[in-house]
Parts: C-alpha cells; structure tokens; sequence
C-alpha cells in the first residue's frame, strides 16, 4: 500500500565558467524507494544567469534529469555531481566548436 510522503527538495546555486546555474534537487522522486524498492532521484539545472544560456548538457538552458540517490551521494552531492557533468560534457568537441563560435562573435 502507497504511504503518502512529504516531497523534499534540495536548491543550490552554483557559477560555471560565469554562469549561475540554479540545481534543484529530490533525492526521493515520488517515493518509490518505499513503495517499490526503486532509488529515483530528480534533479532540474537552469541556467539563471545569463537566463537560460546554453550548457553542455542543454542547448535550452534548462534540463530535467532522472538518477539515483546513491549516485548522486556517491559524486558528492547535487552540486558536485553539475559541476562534474559540466566539465565532462565541456571537452567534448561539439561544446569546444560551440563556444569558439561564440567568442568569434563577440568580436565583431
């Protein structure tokens, strides 16, 4: 039987090479652990300031992810688990091609 449980969310602000990312997090997504033994955590990234720049992660700005409570205990926490996500996500090529783009830009 479904016990009603209290929702808890975890916000966090966090700057990124200049942009502040609000991460909002629930370590215990519908409560399904209780009920059916599953770890679903969410988080929501979004980028704040400049709003809704674009990320590694998120061409949009803004991005819903589902994982598990333990993984994010085991990379340190919601914050930790962006920051590492985001410097991954940076070196691959895309990004790179995608932020040259953007610096050539602002030259003109």
């Amino acid at each position: 039987m479904s016990r009603l449980c209290k929702r808890y969310t975890e916000h966090h602000e966090t700057v990124w090479n200049g942009v502040t990312i609000s991460i909002s997090y629930e370590p215990r997504w519908l409560s399904l652990a209780d009920d059916y033994g599953l770890d679903t955590a969410h988080l929501e990234i979004e980028a704040i300031a400049p709003e809704r720049a674009p990320l590694p992660i998120t061409e949009t700005g803004y991005r819903s992810h589902f994982t598990t409570a333990s993984t994010v205990a085991a990379m340190g926490g919601p914050v930790a688990l962006v920051r590492t996500w985001l410097d991954e996500e940076a070196a691959n090529p895309a990004w790179r091609q995608h932020e040259a783009t953007a610096r050539q830009l602002t030259l003109f």
